[in-house]
């Protein structure tokens, strides 16, 4: 498969090389880890050699060392924050506590957003939050479970998760408010703020972490231009040869009755759920008419077809006809580690129907290899958490582009199509609101092709968006 020779051949020795970069980083994140610890040692002697100071000549009846110091502790953390008083607030049962640690600190102020999101969704009933508020919460108890597994070796991997998935609960909050049929911003003003104290938490961890990581990253082994989560076997699988002759599928669908089912919806109902395994689905080539959701519990879904221009998904839900823009995806993905290949994905309503989703995307590490996504305004939802797109063509109008995940467009053809009168062609709209979040919008080597005289422009949704483009090709 010649497409992926510019990363350099996938074989054993280049599995050598990963595994060697791997280990490195391992050997690199134990530093970090010691060097957490120490800045947190540090600190602690620092509050403690003041705290014993102030209270050398206090009475029997005064506060204890612990309470100033755990005060102090909490209130250095809070400072960093964008809702200090807030935060101080939520991390107050910490007060009096003895040898408060910043992980305590971290697992307290998850558990607290969690609690106020808990209330907000079981007293908000709006048809446009329900989901979107379940998802942040999804997130945000992965971000709880997994501070409960901390291993040295692997903190590196785990800040950058948690930073994802606290970006992703904030985002899937906004959401709400977006689309909701009236104002719930005051409503969810104490969750986002707490989400928000989270994550600059967590940010404060991954800066101590990067300062060392980056410090030493040319001693690490480099030039795979593939995500680093894209695991060795998952990259062997995009270069494996189509079907039947490379890739054995699980299940086969196909319009003319020769695979197990005939609509793709189907065939997702047979992937297990939360499975660690890949579960590949081949759709053989044809038109398939229907609204598709790989549901946040199929996980490692692969779906090839025969060809973006052979293999299409169709649909034509709009949000002038009713169906608001995150419900409107002709293919919607929530299930993590997604890889969609060699498929085409459509949204026909037309650019009169404005916001009209072929593809959205809220899945962790997903993977879009030599697609085609089609629609005017609104067609690629990249909506939150890690995306990754090559080798696909991309066409629409109006902000066709957008969302708030941490996405790379690479090698892709970006196609503005002609727009209504009146509007104009906006390639992409990035909807990062919190300066803490990982999120943005890379596009690498990338070709656009302008229909006519028209004028590339890139949005930003509010003063934090991102839109990173390092090196493209513009073709007029």
């Amino acid at each position: 498969m010649n497409s992926f020779k510019s990363y350099g051949k996938v074989d054993e020795a280049d599995q050598m090389r990963l595994d060697a970069s791997r280990k490195t980083r391992k050997r690199i994140a134990v530093v970090a880890i010691s060097s957490l610890i120490l800045v947190i040692v540090v600190v602690s002697a620092v509050v403690g050699t003041t705290v014993n100071k102030n209270n050398d000549n206090r009475n029997d009846g005064g506060q204890s060392q612990s309470a100033p110091s755990s005060m102090a502790s909490i209130k250095a953390v809070c400072d960093a924050t964008l809702y200090p008083d807030t935060c101080f607030t939520s991390l107050s049962p910490l007060i009096n506590s003895t040898n408060v640690q910043l992980d305590e600190l971290l697992k307290l102020s998850v558990v607290v957003a969690i609690d106020e999101l808990s209330k907000a969704y079981e007293l908000l009933e709006l048809k446009n939050c329900s989901e979107p508020l379940s998802l942040a919460l999804d997130h945000l108890n992965d971000t709880l479970s997994a501070t409960h597994h901390v291993d040295s070796s692997s903190i590196k991997d785990l800040l950058d998760d948690l930073m994802t998935w606290v970006s992703a609960a904030g985002t899937f909050q906004e959401t709400c408010i977006d689309g909701a049929e009236e104002d719930v911003t005051e409503f969810l003003r104490k969750s986002t703020e707490l989400t928000s104290n989270c994550l600059a938490i967590i940010k404060g961890f991954s800066n101590v972490a990067n300062s060392y990581i980056q410090r030493r990253r040319l001693m690490s082994l480099s030039g795979d231009e593939m995500p680093e989560w894209l695991s060795f076997k998952d990259r062997k699988l995009l270069q494996k040869t189509k079907l039947p002759g490379g890739i054995k599928a699980d299940v086969v669908v196909a319009l003319d009755g020769s695979g197990k089912f005939k609509k793709i919806s189907d065939a997702l109902k047979a992937v297990p759920d939360k499975s660690t395994k890949r579960f590949v689905i081949y759709v053989k080539k044809g038109i398939y008419y229907e609204n598709v959701r790989v549901e946040k519990p199929k996980w490692n879904v692969m779906m090839i077809g025969d060809g973006k221009d052979s293999t299409i998904v169709s649909g034509s839900l709009n949000v002038v006809d009713g169906t608001p823009t995150f419900s409107s995806a002709t293919f919607a993905v929530f299930g993590r580690g997604f890889i969609a290949r060699d498929m085409g994905f459509r949204n026909t309503a037309g650019a009169i129907k404005h916001q009209a989703v072929a593809l959205m995307s809220t899945a962790d590490q997903s993977v879009f290899y030599r697609c085609r996504i089609e629609a005017f305004q609104d067609s690629l939802y990249a909506h939150s958490n890690r995306q990754f797109y090559r080798e696909c063509n991309i066409y629409g109008t109006v902000d066709f582009i957008f969302g708030n995940s941490a996405v790379v467009l690479q090698n892709c053809n970006i196609l503005p199509r002609r727009p209504m009168t009146g509007q104009q062609n906006t390639i992409t709209a990035q909807g990062k609101f919190d300066p803490n979040q990982n999120t943005g919008i890379s596009i690498e080597s990338c070709t656009i092709w302008p229909y006519g005289n028209l004028t590339m422009s890139t949005r930003i949704l509010d003063g934090h968006g991102r839109t990173i483009p390092p090196r493209f090709t513009l073709t007029i």
